[in-house]
Formats: structure tokens, sequence, C-alpha cells
């Protein structure tokens, strides 16, 4: 009897010791699939961002179990302007940068009041609606005496162009920052471009307009637009007093990676504001060349104390006429950032490489902006 005692107690054991095993080996199996699934998730997504739908199996998954697991780690804070008639440039430019990272992304957007209500819609409307944000107004009362009454450019007529000069102000908590213009489509991880040295000193780094990446893209047709005399007038007594070099090479301010503590220490909003003044007394911006006024005080300010931008983190003149055709696709496909700066947008009828743009749109849910395109059906 003791003996058939024991051989029932052992058999007890081992079924329970292969039920406790089964159960695991489930448990394990789930946690596969579930990883899988999110896995191709990331993958169909990057392959098809332009759909703008949710998978089959992700409205059966918890979509903040996905993010929780992967959107961890030190925030990453990118801002970037938000104009009603450009929106969906927003749109398609925060798209690629979240879809294309795993990283902490947080988006400081600055828009006017008229804006807020499409803005929320929209982002709620699509896949962006996981997005961590925040929208800021823009008050222009900031430019009054800044700039001209009567503007003479595109850019004065738009206050959010200057928005990026008060990059401490709107992003006050944290000690580095990303600024990006609308027009942008990012193909890498922004956590690289985050990551970018800056320099003991420096308050901000940006894309030398010399680097062979975007010398390419500069045709006659756009001026000559890549070093200083393009932008200010060196005749002027003002300019000739900094002792700069007509002839050295200017950057673009379409990205800008910036130290925000080196930012406030040296008061460059003050320094920006100040030239910005300066100019409405003084007309020290070049008339023959460049159009922008954005782009002067940011070239005063910054002159030989910034650091560099990866030229292949800012390939530019993709608007410009001409200028994105001598891009070969692959070189463009390799790209980590592409701006279409130039009066031609990828959202027009006309501009280069549109179909890579048109890739992260996610169609307007109240169908206010639609993209066009000189053939359609």
């Amino acid at each position: 009897m003791r003996t058939g005692g024991t051989d029932e107690a052992i058999t007890m054991t081992m079924r329970k010791v292969n039920v406790a095993i089964l159960v695991l080996l489930a448990v394990a199996f789930l946690i596969i699939v579930q990883r899988n699934l999110l896995n191709l998730s990331d993958f169909l997504h990057k392959e098809h961002p332009d759909a703008g739908m949710i998978l089959p199996f992700e409205s059966e998954l918890s979509p903040d179990l996905g993010l929780e697991l992967v959107r961890k780690g030190e925030e990453i804070p990118v801002l970037i302007t938000a104009a009603e008639e450009r929106l969906g440039s927003v749109i398609a430019a925060m798209n690629s940068i979240y879809q294309n990272s795993k990283a902490n992304i947080v988006f400081t957007i600055v828009t006017l009041n008229d804006t807020v209500d499409h803005l929320k819609v929209w982002l709620s409307k699509t896949k962006l609606n996981n997005v961590n944000y925040k929208i800021v107004i823009f008050k222009p009362e900031l430019l009054n005496g800044k700039i001209a009454k009567d503007p003479q450019t595109l850019e004065a007529s738009k206050p959010l162009t200057f928005a990026r000069f008060y990059l401490s102000a709107y992003i006050p908590e944290a000690e580095k920052a990303i600024y990006l213009d609308d027009d942008v489509i990012v193909q890498g991880d922004i956590q690289d471009l985050f990551e970018t040295p800056i320099k003991p000193g420096h308050a901000a780094a940006f894309s030398e307009d010399c680097d062979s990446a975007s010398a390419k893209g500069i045709v006659r047709g756009a001026g000559t637009q890549n070093n200083y005399i393009g932008f200010l007038d060196f005749k002027k007594e003002a300019i000739k007093k900094l002792g700069m070099r007509a002839n050295t090479c200017s950057f673009n301010p379409g990205v800008i990676i910036a130290n925000l503590t080196e930012w406030k220490n040296q008061n460059i909003t003050q320094q920006l504001e100040h030239w910005m003044e300066l100019n409405t007394k003084e007309d020290l911006y070049s008339k023959t060349l460049a159009e922008s006024i954005t782009t002067p005080p940011l070239l005063i300010v910054f002159y030989k104390r910034h650091s560099s931008i990866d030229p292949m983190w800012h390939v530019r003149h993709l608007g410009t006429t001409g200028a994105g055709n001598r891009y070969s696709p692959q070189f463009v496909k390799a790209a980590k950032l592409l701006h279409w700066n130039g009066h031609y947008k990828p959202w027009g009828r006309t501009s280069s490489f549109s179909d890579v743009w048109d890739k992260w749109f996610l169609p307007d849910p109240t169908g206010k902006f639609v993209p066009v395109r000189r053939h359609t059906d």
C-alpha cells in the first residue's frame, strides 16, 4: 500500500509539473507572437506610411502597450510651426519623424489661434493620435517694431517664420532641442540628429551651404545664396563694423540643433531681435539675391559661432527650379532629411520627388487641405 501511495504521489507531482511547463510555454508563445506582431506593424508602417490606417491586428492589441515599450528614454523636443495654409506639410513632417523613430519624441507645435482646432482634429483622426505634443500660440505682437510695416517679402507676412528665434521660450524646460521647417521629410531616426555634437560655447548647429550635398542643388536661376554676401549688404556701416568676410559660407536655418542652456546664457533671442530692429532703420539685408529676412539675423549672431550638422541630415533645394533634379533617386533615398526649400513645394503643382513626400502625407479628415497635382483624374 505504501508503494502504491508513493507512485500515486509521484504521478500527481509530475502532472502538476507538466501543467506548469505547458502554461509557461503558452505564455512564452504568446509573448513571441505579440512581439512579432508589433515588429510587423512597425515594418508595414514604414513600407506603407501613407495609408493612414490601423492595421487589423493593431485593433486587437493595446496601442498604448506598444508605445510604452518603445517610447522610453530621454525626451527629444522637436519644434515645428503650423500655418493654416501649409498644415498638410506639418502633418507629413511629423508623421515621417514619428514613424521612423522609436525615440521619446515630444513635439512643440507653434501656430496661430485660427489653426488650433483644425490641427487637433487632424492629429486625433489619424494614426498620429498617440503623438506626444503641445500647442503653443505665437503672438504676432512680438514682431512689432522688428519687421517692416509694409513687408516687401513673403516671409515678412508670415510671422511663424520667426518662431525659431524664440526656441528657449517655447521649450523652457529642455537643455537641447531640434527646430525643423515644415517642408521637410525625415527618413532617418531623429535620435541620431538630436545627438549631433555641439561644441562648447556654441548655442546651435546648422548645415553649411557649401557642403557637398547642398552645393549640388544650387543652380544659377536660384541665385548665389551660399555665402554671406547673398544675404547681407556689406556696404552698410553696421555690417562693415562686424568684420565678417562676405565670402563666408552661409548656413540654412531650416534645421537647427540648439543648446538651449547656451541660448539663454548668450541671450540669443535678444541678439536676434536687436538685428531685426536695426534692419528696420538701416536696411541691412541684401536686395539683389536673397529674399529672406529670417536668415540674416541668424547669420550675424552665429557668425563662426556654430557647430555643423551632417550634410545627409539636411539635403536641401528640392523646392528650387531644377535643383532637385540634380539629385539621383538613390541619393534621395539615402538622405536622412529632405528639405523642399524654395518656391516649389511637394504638395503643390510641380516639385522634385513629390512622391517621397506623398508617402508620409495623411489626408485631412476635414477635407480642407488637398495637395495640388498637375495631372489629376
